[in-house]
């Protein structure tokens, strides 16, 4: 539970990630909801998959992120003849000292673009595996630590398939969140037309946040309280997925705890130190759509894993008003 001292400082830091959103949103403009699930997945110490047709702005929102934040940024442009070493570093053994040295590769950085990740082969795709989810990389038997914050944020293509490489399900699992993009409404583009138009609208961003700002908010958000009905209520979200007769494979535990994550970091954008179930419904479909995989069945029937996330929705009771234990003893941060 957060102390007044903690609460205050809670306050302080929401304004940071205030001025990130709007950041990102003076680039892509009208998606507030894609810009804030991209930063409820860097606040909640996730990754990010963007998978959306050509065109539509996945690779801009990722360096628009990046270059918001005063974070060390590596772009690694996925293709067939990428190997693991090129993402992972390799070791080159030094003739004058007698000894081999590690390079490190394009995975030590606090923000990774990984551009069409689907290009790449599948071993060079498992190269992230270890990285994404222990925050580590272990070359020749020695382990090496990964910045603080780290965030993986991949793009890929779901349209084109000559020559791509589908992501495995153990590799979408260790994606918090998946989101896309989608086509601009008309004014939108229209107004991107000016913005865009002359100059790249990244040319003259300025960096928002530092590093140790968002080492901050990450630290905050971990403070969120969350009753034990809404746990539960989290808990039999996923777990009927894995009961549900149009999925041959479920959400793993792994996507418990990133749901947890998520809507604790949603709470908080939101100005609240507490969870609701409205945050886990509207992050349940972006956290859970992308690691089930339908029936042949369902798919024949065109029954998208989105569909039944919401179909699950509506079949579980939600957590009751008096059941929530929405606040905690004390809680309520100003301006949070």
């Amino acid at each position: 539970m957060t102390t007044y001292d903690d609460r205050a400082s809670l306050a302080d830091l929401t304004s940071t990630a205030e001025r990130v959103r709007h950041s990102v949103e003076s680039v892509i403009e009208g998606k507030p909801e894609v810009v804030r699930i991209a930063l409820t997945v860097l606040l909640a110490e996730g990754h990010l998959l963007i998978e959306d047709v050509p065109g539509v702005g996945k690779t801009m929102l990722a360096k628009t992120l990046a270059k918001s934040i005063d974070c060390s940024v590596q772009r690694i442009q996925f293709t067939p003849d990428l190997l693991p070493s090129d993402i992972t570093g390799v070791s080159i053994y030094d003739q004058q000292r007698r000894e081999f040295e590690f390079k490190p590769g394009a995975i030590f950085a606090q923000i990774v673009i990984g551009d069409e990740i689907n290009r790449a082969s599948p071993k060079t795709q498992s190269a992230l595996l270890e990285s994404m989810e222990e925050r580590q990389v272990t070359i020749d038997g020695t382990t090496y630590t990964l910045p603080s914050p780290f965030m993986v944020v991949a793009t890929q293509n779901p349209v084109e398939m000559e020559g791509t490489y589908p992501l495995p399900e153990a590799q979408r699992d260790r994606f918090m969140a998946r989101v896309s993009v989608g086509y601009p409404s008309p004014d939108a583009e229209l107004q991107m037309l000016d913005v865009h138009g002359g100059i790249s609208p990244l040319d003259d961003l300025q960096a928002v946040a530092h590093a140790h700002d968002i080492v901050k908010l990450i630290e905050a958000v971990r403070e969120v309280y969350v009753a034990e009905p809404v746990r539960r209520y989290v808990v039999d979200l996923v777990s009927a997925t894995r009961s549900h007769p149009d999925l041959r494979l479920g959400a793993s535990p792994r996507a418990t705890l990133h749901l947890l994550r998520a809507v604790k970091a949603s709470a908080a954008l939101s100005g609240r130190d507490y969870v609701l179930p409205d945050d886990v419904q509207a992050l349940a479909a972006p956290v859970l759509a992308h690691r089930l995989l339908p029936t042949a069945q369902a798919q024949l029937n065109r029954r998208t894993a989105e569909q039944v996330v919401q179909d699950i929705l509506q079949r579980t009771p939600v957590p009751a008003a008096h059941a929530r234990g929405e606040m905690p003893p004390g809680a309520g941060i100003r301006g949070f």
